[in-house]
């Protein structure tokens, strides 16, 4: 097994846009409006900035500096920190690998609502096409028994557009992709806000969305609101950030990187906020409601209320075009992200070149997504390994990781010396604090709060057997799985040192410096 040299991103904003795509996903568009509407309107964006300076910008700042410093996917990284906490890095390849293959799924949907809108083709009953004629849905929760191909073959397309994305590496096929996707999404949504806001009864939309409600301050559920949109919005928890990091240069700016990442993440869920409540508005006044009548998120504010809408304005169609476009190309360069966490840590596992990777483990993550995915089952599928691998995999692994680093192997010292050694904005105390103290606590709390809600009723009414196999097995799966990766030897490369068994990022430089191989 030769050992492979490490790829890197020909420039720091095509890694910030990579981030920034990865960032950017379906759940900005679809969740952040509702849940700033539902915890106190304007007034959220209070306890929300609060938690990107204290939880979201600092947990970036750790997988950021993570990532560079080990310059190897999440596993090598965390056993080269402490050889047990290897489990958390295959752990976060595993919840990556599960969320691709639900995720795509989303993204084919779209890609048909493309077409539908132009026609409008759910006619007076977007709700009822939705879940009958598009997805041909079962009556109950279950397992696979048919499959539909009105899904399976954009769902094709969508995976064949990933994994070729995906072969040309990170330079050719990554960076250039995303150079492409996020001015377009930018382009894209743009044009959708300033056509939203100049419907009837946008003004009433926004009104609800930015209305302060200062009481709601007080309320702790609706600070536990803010750091978990924060938290799930960022793409943090889960590896991607740690792969991305380890493409950079040693000189990287980590610190301004991650506040430019954060910030535009956090414009971009507000724009999505104003385009949808101001769509909203104009449903609103439609049918003669409140707004809080029709605001909705999730599958229902995406394949439901927003064709009913189109259908109801001028040039619908064309509003609709945008939309769904701009939830595809989102989507896409999460998905991209994604996928290269377990292409990632399988080419660091193996030594294996990155086009039989990415067509092999890639493909792999392709076959079980195109499985379960385009059947009758499907949507249920997808919501209940959703919801247990959110909440008991990302989350869960999040706390986990940043408890381990922060108090017990005490890392953040060395991790803090490393960005501030290179970053134009210097960390302080309170990165430590936020990341010992304030993060763990939140964490923690949201994990709590969670298992109650979970044991009080069963999610979304299903069966127990149903979350038993689609949900709460997923969730657990991925930690054993994490478990035996771990346990597996690895195997050093030959002709020097592979980067997993160097004891530290010193000694590999040391190592390259004696071969020449210093980098530049």
């Amino acid at each position: 097994m030769t050992k492979q040299p490490r790829e890197q991103w020909a420039t720091r904003t095509g890694f910030l846009l990579a981030a920034i795509g990865s960032a950017i996903g379906l759940g900005n568009i679809w969740r952040f409006p509702a849940v700033a509407y539902e915890n106190g309107g304007g007034a959220f964006l209070f306890p929300y900035l609060i938690a990107l300076l204290t939880a979201g910008i600092p947990l970036l700042i750790m997988e950021y500096a993570i990532g560079r410093r080990y310059r190897t996917s999440p596993p090598a990284a965390l056993r080269q920190m402490a050889r047990p906490a290897e489990v958390l890095g295959w752990w976060q390849v595993a919840i990556s690998f599960v969320i691709a293959t639900y995720y795509a799924v989303i993204i084919a949907w779209a890609v048909r609502y493309i077409g539908f809108s132009a026609d409008q083709a759910w006619g007076d009953d977007p709700e009822g096409f939705l879940f009958g004629s598009f997805l041909k849905a079962s009556e109950e929760p279950g397992f696979v028994s048919g499959y539909v191909s009105g899904v399976l073959w954009p769902l094709i397309a969508v995976w064949v557009v990933v994994l070729g994305i995906l072969a040309f590496g990170i330079r050719r096929g990554i960076e250039k992709a995303n150079k492409i996707f996020i001015p377009l999404l930018v382009v894209f949504f743009v044009a959708l806000v300033i056509r939203a806001l100049t419907l009837d009864g946008a003004a009433q939309g926004l009104d609800a969305f930015f209305r302060p409600d200062w009481s709601e301050l007080t309320n702790g559920s609706v600070w536990v609101a803010a750091y978990g949109q924060i938290f799930f919005s960022l793409s943090i928890g889960f590896g991607i950030m740690v792969t991305y990091a380890s493409y950079l240069r040693r000189r990287a700016d980590l610190t301004g990187s991650a506040l430019v990442a954060g910030f535009a993440n956090s414009s971009f869920e507000i724009l999505a906020g104003i385009g949808v409540f101001a769509t909203l508005g104009f449903m609103a006044q439609a049918a003669g409601v409140p707004v809080g009548d029709v605001a909705t998120a999730g599958l229902g504010l995406a394949f439901v209320a927003f064709p009913t809408i189109i259908s109801e304005m001028w040039l619908g169609g064309a509003f609709g075009v945008l939309f769904f476009v701009s939830l595809v190309i989102a989507g896409l360069s999460s998905l991209i992200s994604i996928v290269q966490v377990v292409v990632s840590a399988v080419q660091d596992r193996t030594g294996m070149h990155r086009i039989p990777a990415v067509f092999g483990v890639g493909g792999a993550v392709a076959v079980a997504s195109i499985l379960l995915f385009p059947t009758n089952e499907g949507v249920f599928l997808l919501d209940a390994s959703d919801h247990f691998i959110n909440q008991y995999g990302i989350a869960m692994a999040a706390l986990v990781g940043v408890i381990a680093v922060a108090w017990f192997m005490r890392k953040l010292p060395e991790l803090q010396r490393d960005a501030d050694a290179t970053s134009a904005v210097r960390l302080g105390h309170w990165w430590r604090i936020c990341l010992g103290i304030i993060t763990p606590v939140v964490l923690g709390w949201m994990m709590i709060d969670s298992l109650r809600s979970e044991f009080d009723e069963n999610y979304e009414g299903y069966s127990t057997d149903f979350l038993l196999g689609a949900g709460w097995s997923v969730a657990i799966a991925a930690l054993l799985v994490g478990v035996l990766l771990s346990l597996i030897p690895w195997k050093a490369a030959e002709g020097g040192l592979s980067d997993l068994d160097m004891e530290s990022p010193d000694e590999a430089e040391a190592h390259r410096k004696r071969h020449g191989k210093e980098d530049r």
